[in-house]
């Protein structure tokens, strides 16, 4: 049995990850936690930590599960190969990643970090671009603009903000 990488379409990696266990096969769909804007509010979101990839494990024996039906499942683009040999995966960077998993899913990856140039889209200051400093609870954040030649922190909705380009 060696593991190998699956090609799913565009944000589908969960709903392929769940069609093929429940065909049967083994996968692996390392996610990590990040904060996302949702209707105006940020929350904790998990999300693929390879956008459009999973892992399978497949056997080569007579007695292993069949190949044919994962490129038929629903969320599954195709089985990453090179030329007409699927691409194996080492079963260490399985094991490092799950173990990696295991010690960094405590807190969700910040939707901004400090020092990050912002552009906020509430007025009074739309359009203005600033640093973002920190998170000021869970409904504002901090963000340092340049106001009448002075530097000046003003406190945010996190909706209001956006990465600047």
């Amino acid at each position: 049995m060696h593991w190998y990488l699956v090609h799913t379409k565009p944000r589908q990696e969960k709903c392929a990850f769940e069609n093929l266990e429940c065909q049967g096969y083994a996968c692996y769909l390392p996610t990590l936690l990040a904060e996302k804007l949702r209707q105006g509010n940020l929350t904790a979101v998990e999300e693929p930590l390879f956008p459009r990839y999973l892992f399978i494990r497949l056997g080569h024996e007579d007695s292993a599960k069949s190949w044919a039906p994962i490129r038929s499942t629903r969320g599954v683009c195709r089985l990453v190969s090179f030329g007409v040999e699927p691409a194996r995966v080492d079963d260490n960077l399985i094991d490092h990643l799950k173990a990696q998993a295991a010690c960094t899913q405590s807190a969700p990856r910040p939707l901004f970090s400090p020092g990050e140039r912002v552009r906020l889209t509430d007025a009074p200051f739309a359009g203005v671009e600033g640093l973002y400093q920190m998170a000021d609870g869970q409904h504002r954040a901090m963000v340092l603009i340049e106001l009448m030649s002075r530097q000046v922190r003003v406190p945010v909705a996190p909706a209001s903000l956006r990465k600047a380009g």
